[in-house]
C-alpha cells in the first residue's frame, strides 16, 4: 500500500507530518480534511501515546485558521487551583498576588485554535465555567467583572471513554455533547502495525546525523510483532536509545529486551490489558477482544497471507473470512 505522508509547511520552518499507511488512520486523515473549512469542535480519543496532540496540531495546520494562533493545554499538568485563571485570566486585585491583569489561555488563542489534552481530567467544577465559554463565545476573567469576546475552535483530547465519566457523574453530559461533536478515534499502534516499519525509519532519520542506519529482517519483525504499550511515544524513545548505542546495520540483539523477547502470550496479553483491567467490559466482550487480537497476530505472522493465519489458528479459510468481514478486520491487522 502506498505510504501516505500528509504535510503542511507553515511559514518555512514548521512541518507538521502525519506518516501512515494504514487504513484506519488514512480514514482519519481523510475525515480531518473534510472538516478543515470548519469551526466544529472536535474531540480526539485515543490512549496515551497514540500522537492526539500532533493530530490536533494538524487539524489546526490544515484549518481556515492556520495562520493564527495555536494554543496547547495539557490540563492534567496544571494545578488545579491555577487552572481557573491559567485558562480565562484574571482582572487586577482578583486577589492578593494579582498585581495586573492577565490574558488566560483562551484570549491567546483568538481566531485560532485552543487544545485540551485530557480533557477527562478536567475538574467538574469548572466545566459549567468552561460550558458557557463556549456556548456564548465570551468570557469573564477570573475577578472581572467585563464579558471578552473569543472566537476559538475547540479541540479536545480525552484518554478514556467520556461517556462513562458522564455515567458516573464525574463530566457533565451538557460539555461532553458540546465537544463531541466530531469525534476521531486514534487507534493505538498494536491496531495499526503497518505503520511500525514507516516510523521506525523516520524517528531512526530523525535521531542520526547521518540518516536513517540499515535494520536486519528479523529486527524489525520484532518491531512490528510488539505490541507497543506506549504506542508512538514508546516507539519515538525507543528508537532514540537504539540510535545512541547502535554500530551500523541495527540487529536484533540491538534492540530492548522486551522486545526481542516477548512471546505471542504476552502479545497478546498486553493487547488485551484493557479488557482485563477495566473490568468493564461483559464476558462475551471480552471474548470478542481475545479472539481480535488472536486473528490480528495471526495475520501479522502470516503477513497478511490468509491462508497461512487460517493454518496458524487452527481454523477453515471461509471461518476467517467470515470472522475478518464480522468484525472489520484488514489483512494488514
Amino acid at each position: 500500500m502506498r505510504e501516505i505522508r500528509c504535510a503542511l509547511h507553515v511559514q518555512s520552518v514548521h512541518s507538521i507530518s502525519l506518516i501512515t499507511q494504514s487504513e484506519p488512520m488514512r480514514s482519519i486523515v481523510s475525515q480531518i480534511d473534510s472538516i478543515s473549512a470548519s469551526d466544529s469542535s472536535i474531540l480526539l480519543i485515543g490512549e496515551t501515546g497514540v500522537g492526539k496532540e500532533l493530530v490536533a496540531e494538524y487539524i489546526h495546520h490544515t484549518s481556515v485558521r492556520s495562520g493564527n494562533p495555536f494554543i496547547k493545554v495539557g490540563l492534567a499538568a496544571l494545578p488545579p487551583d491555577l487552572l481557573e485563571t491559567e485558562l480565562f485570566g484574571h482582572a487586577k486585585g482578583a486577589y492578593t498576588s494579582a498585581v495586573g491583569e492577565k490574558k488566560g489561555l483562551f484570549e491567546l488563542a483568538h481566531t485560532g485554535s485552543i487544545f485540551l489534552d485530557d480533557i477527562d481530567d478536567f475538574p467538574i467544577l469548572l466545566q459549567s465555567k468552561l460550558l458557557r465559554v463556549l456556548e456564548s463565545r465570551e468570557l469573564m476573567r477570573v475577578g472581572g467583572t467585563v464579558a471578552i469576546p473569543v472566537d476559538v475552535r475547540l479541540i479536545t483530547a480525552s484518554k478514556v471513554d467520556l461517556k462513562d465519566l458522564v455515567n458516573r457523574g464525574l463530566f457533565r453530559a451538557d460539555l461532553f455533547y458540546r465537544i463531541n461533536v466530531v469525534p476521531l478515534v486514534i487507534p493505538p499502534l498494536r491496531e495499526r502495525a503497518g505503520d511500525v516499519p514507516l516510523l521506525v525509519n523516520h524517528f531512526l532519520g530523525r535521531f542520526s546525523a547521518n540518516g536513517a542506519p540499515e535494520i536486519a529482517d528479523d529486527a524489525l519483525r520484532a518491531l512490528v510483532r510488539y505490541s507497543w504499550p506506549g504506542n508512538i511515544r514508546e516507539l519515538r524513545n525507543t528508537m532514540q536509545r537504539i540510535t545512541l548505542f547502535a554500530r551500523g546495520k541495527i540487529a536484533l540483539s540491538d534492540l530492548p529486551p522486551e522486545i526481542r523477547e516477548e512471546n505471542p502470550l504476552e502479545l497478546m496479553i498486553k493487547a488485551c490489558n484493557r479488557c482485563f483491567a477495566e473490568g468493564k467490559m461483559s464476558f462475551d466482550e471480552v471474548v470478542t477482544c481475545l479472539e481480535k487480537n488472536l486473528i490480528r497476530g495471526a495475520l501479522k505472522e502470516a503477513t497478511g497471507n490468509r491462508s497461512h493465519a487460517a493454518r496458524i489458528l487452527g481454523m477453515n479459510l471461509s471461518t476467517l473470512r467470515d470472522k475478518l468481514k464480522k468484525y472489520n478486520l484488514p489483512d494488514e491487522a
